[in-house]
């Protein structure tokens, strides 16, 4: 029950982030990716390892502002510490003993659609998540750096 109950939320986020307008998206997830970074903080278990997996999600958030995939990165981030507060440290909600093997499932679904681009669910056919995914080569810029 916990798998289906964790990847119906993921795509329930998913889908619930399509109201939100295209211009805001990105920096609204930046800052949700951000906020889930520090959900351990008071009493996960993990000792001063809560800051460094704290600090490497709001870097990541930090990017986020302008790039969906340090959106996915910080999302995977964030479910390495969900299984390691599931094997070793304290559960994400405290009174509910599997939320973090919980959010170990979900936040991969969020982390997939951050790397497609988080789009909107009017694009989200399945041919634009395929485009979405392919290799697409780093694009020079006229100044000589790359662009992502």
């Amino acid at each position: 029950m916990v798998v289906v109950s964790a990847l119906l939320i993921g795509v329930l986020y998913v889908l619930l982030n399509s109201f939100v307008p295209d211009r805001h998206r990105r920096p609204f997830n930046a800052i949700m990716v951000g906020g889930a970074g520090a959900a351990y903080l008071s009493g996960g278990g993990l000792g001063a390892w809560e800051f460094a997996i704290t600090t490497v999600i709001t870097f990541c958030a930090y990017r986020g502002l302008t790039s969906w995939t340090f959106i996915g990165i910080g999302w995977l981030v964030h479910t390495a510490a969900d299984v390691a507060h599931h094997l070793h440290g304290n559960p994400i909600v405290p009174f509910a003993e599997h939320s973090s093997l919980g959010c170990a499932i979900c936040d991969p679904v969020i982390a997939l659609w951050a790397f497609a681009g988080g789009p909107g669910i009017r694009s989200m056919t399945p041919a634009a998540l395929v485009r979405a995914f392919r290799f697409r080569r780093p694009q020079h810029a006229a100044d000589g750096g790359l662009h992502e």
